[in-house]
């Protein structure tokens, strides 16, 4: 199965805490590539449509991800790679500021074929190249699986209600969501996760997932809720988590077609959320968005300590 992943490349510049003699670091980044690269990491056929400049930075993000086995395929050249600083608090929470444009046109390679189409993050919802996302999404959808992640910018989104329509016209697009708890608190204050998810389930996906942080994760479809934990580790930083959790989905449904996905058990919805959240510690336990190999996936699921380190 081939997945074909839509979305924007960042160079992440990790600050140094206060007081450190530390330097600070560039990680490649972005929210989308960092699914196409832990999917690369995973050995899955991906392709990656986004943009990069011919710059330090995109040619940085760019090797990192042919690395991986990506295929990047670049729908126009900018004038610079977007980049973020990110800032982390004592305990490795990230915090980023934007220098972004996103002004995707055309729709990549004429043999372009997926079984599965993957969208997200600022690039699904920031004009004008958001048009260019969801005419690709829309080229495909009748013959391919869609995930969506809303990956919230508060900085980028604009004026509050346009921003939730930008948002729920994706996840209608989808057959899979997955969104953090911090997304679904900037989108819908104050309600729960599975009043959202309910919500967002009569729009036309299948499956809604919504990860925790260090409280774990949830799963809703129209029959079933499922929680799960989240494995104990020593947090380095927490940059890449969610990405990294949803390329873990992405592998363990790989192969599965719409119906299949609505036919999604209780059980079937634990496994998932396991094998993703064993993903997400292997990633918060090293700097940077550094997703798991095959290898270290197995290992962390099942259950073995896991080591800080960086992925080669």
């Amino acid at each position: 199965m081939s997945f074909l992943v839509i979305g924007e490349c960042v160079a992440d510049i990790v600050r140094a805490p206060a007081g450190s003699d530390a330097a600070d670091r560039v990680h490649p980044g972005g929210s989308p590539a960092n699914v196409a690269y832990g999917l690369g990491r995973l050995g899955r056929d991906v392709t990656l449509l986004t943009q990069l400049a011919d710059d330090p930075a995109g040619r940085l993000i760019k090797a990192r991800l042919r690395g991986a086995g990506v295929r990047v395929e670049l729908g126009d050249m900018p004038a610079r790679t977007p980049s973020a600083v990110v800032g982390l608090d004592a305990g490795g929470k990230a915090s980023y500021t934007f220098d972004i444009a996103w002004t995707l046109t055309g729709g990549g390679p004429a043999d372009l074929a997926p079984g599965h189409v993957h969208i997200g993050s600022i690039a699904a919802v920031t004009a004008p190249g958001a048009t260019a996302v969801l005419a690709v999404t829309e080229r495909f959808r009748d013959r391919a699986t869609v995930s969506y992640d809303p990956n919230i910018r508060p900085a980028l989104m604009g004026e509050h209600g346009e921003a939730v329509a930008r948002v729920e016209r994706c996840v209608a697009l989808a057959d899979l969501v997955k969104a953090s708890d911090e997304d679904l608190a900037w989108l819908h204050p104050g309600e729960a996760p599975g009043t959202v998810a309910a919500r967002w389930l009569a729009l036309g996906p299948a499956v809604v997932l919504v990860t925790l942080g260090a409280g774990g994760s949830l799963a809703f479809t129209r029959s079933d809720t499922v929680s799960a934990g989240a494995p104990r580790v020593t947090v380095v930083d927490t940059v890449g988590a969610g990405d990294s959790f949803m390329s873990a989905v992405l592998d363990s449904l790989a192969g599965r077609d719409k119906a299949a996905l609505g036919a999604l058990t209780a059980d079937d919805l634990a496994g998932l959320l396991d094998t993703a959240a064993a993903a997400a510690a292997v990633t918060v336990s090293r700097a940077g968005a550094q997703p798991p190999d095959r290898a270290e996936l197995d290992l962390a699921r099942s259950g073995f300590a896991l080591r800080p380190g960086r992925a080669s």
